[in-house]
């Protein structure tokens, strides 16, 4: 199989060729880019400028020797884009080590921290000095919501404005042109499965607006509120949706949403909320996807949401990500027996709280060939470390976890 087919048959619930894998095919299965630099390191492979493509997390592109030394199946729309030096500034990461943002990202120094603003000046993220990535400082409806005017607040908060590539390149009246020509482009060049990010956050815009503790307050308090806000807000995701879409649905084969919707110890809301509020807005984002595009759809929603999966499944759900398998409730075997035919778990193929950042090599080769051996029978299973490889990872564990992947694929003559 091609790294494309072995993906789709995943989605499909057809056991490929070998486990595909994942490996920064979006912005929650990627590698911290202080780490990412001691990888290249201790691989012994040439050194060359580290380009963070996304500030936020402080993610590092992963670059083509990698992606084919460990055999990674998955590749993000955004390679196909801001490929000239022209496109990105240099900086430094919180440990020295020199790298390069996107142009369009301007990070201050501020006193002890570094920080961003917004179109306005107004400053919108943080990140204090030890710390390894940018924190949301300003929730523009955090005192009082105004819907009338839902497209300005979303300019002001850190997580609808610092965008990875394409980013702003493919805005304007070219805009559509220019992001079908960069997918097209990269579909011709690679038979790696692509990923598009789209968001289409519901539950996170209202706490990236509204500031969490505000907006769950909103979702209990005031129903009808919560109602206008959320409808005002799939609006601008269907004509957006529409937009990307008609620009790259041809190019694409994974869509992928976002909404953290668990916590550490459980869904942040009752099935009963997310039935209210969520489930139906799910359903028509997911459906009109599919009508636009022959495309699968990929939530990534962080936590313990085992008992949101059925609601989920039912909205549209193809492939859930990362599969947090710290959380409560969502314990490997359990999740691929009650939910194994219906959904893909693409993530749990090794835990990143624990098991990678502070397990020795060979306790991260035995956990991964443990969750292999339990999420890979009959398909539905991508492997991805849970989440984003961190900044403390050490560089011997990332190796063990590529390696025993490879090792478990079967060898060609």
């Amino acid at each position: 199989m091609t790294p494309r087919e072995r993906v789709l048959a995943a989605l499909n619930h057809v056991e490929p060729d070998q486990v595909p894998l994942d490996l920064s095919g979006h912005r929650s299965s990627g590698i911290n880019a202080m780490t990412y630099a001691r990888l290249r390191d201790y691989l012994g492979l040439p050194r060359k400028p580290i380009r963070v493509y996304d500030p936020i997390q402080q993610l590092a592109i992963v670059d083509a020797d990698v992606l084919d030394r460990f055999g990674v199946d998955t590749v993000e729309l955004g390679r196909g884009f801001a490929l000239e030096d022209k496109h990105w500034a240099d900086w430094v990461l919180p440990d020295g080590t020199p790298c390069q943002l996107p142009v369009w990202v301007k990070p201050e120094r501020e006193s002890h921290r570094w920080i961003l603003r917004s179109a306005s000046g107004r400053v919108m993220a943080q990140m204090p000095e030890g710390v390894h990535f940018f924190e949301q400082t300003h929730y523009p409806f955090a005192d009082r919501d105004d819907l009338d005017h839902l497209p300005e607040a979303m300019a002001e908060a850190m997580w609808f404005t610092v965008a990875s590539p394409p980013g702003p390149l493919t805005a304007g009246a070219g805009g559509p042109e220019i992001l079908a020509a960069g997918a097209r482009q990269l579909r011709a060049q690679t038979d790696r499965a692509i990923i598009g990010l789209f968001g289409g956050n519901l539950l996170e815009s209202g706490q990236i607006l509204y500031r969490n503790d505000n907006f769950l307050m909103l979702l209990a308090s005031d129903a009808r509120q919560a109602h206008r806000f959320l409808d005002r807000l799939v609006e601008l995701h269907l004509a957006k949706l529409e937009r990307f879409l008609g620009a790259v649905g041809s190019h694409i084969d994974i869509l992928l949403f976002g909404d953290d919707l668990g916590s550490q110890k459980g869904p942040q809301i009752s099935p009963a909320m997310y039935r209210e509020f969520f489930k139906p807005r799910h359903r028509l984002m997911w459906r009109r996807a599919k009508e636009l595009a022959n495309v699968k759809i990929m939530l990534h929603c962080c936590g313990g949401v085992r008992e949101l999966l059925p609601d989920l499944i039912d909205a549209g759900l193809d492939a859930i990500n990362p599969v947090q398998i710290s959380c409560r409730g969502m314990n490997a075997r359990e999740l691929k027996t009650e939910f194994g035919r219906q959904l893909t778990f693409w993530g749990g193929g090794c835990d990143t709280q624990n098991i990678l950042l502070n397990g020795t090599p060979d306790q991260v080769r035995e956990h991964v060939r443990q969750q292999i051996e339990i999420l890979s029978p009959g398909g539905g299973f991508v492997f991805q470390q849970v989440h984003n490889i961190l900044a403390n990872v050490p560089p011997a564990n990332v190796v063990a976890m590529l390696e025993t992947v490879q090792s478990l694929r079967p060898r060609r003559p």
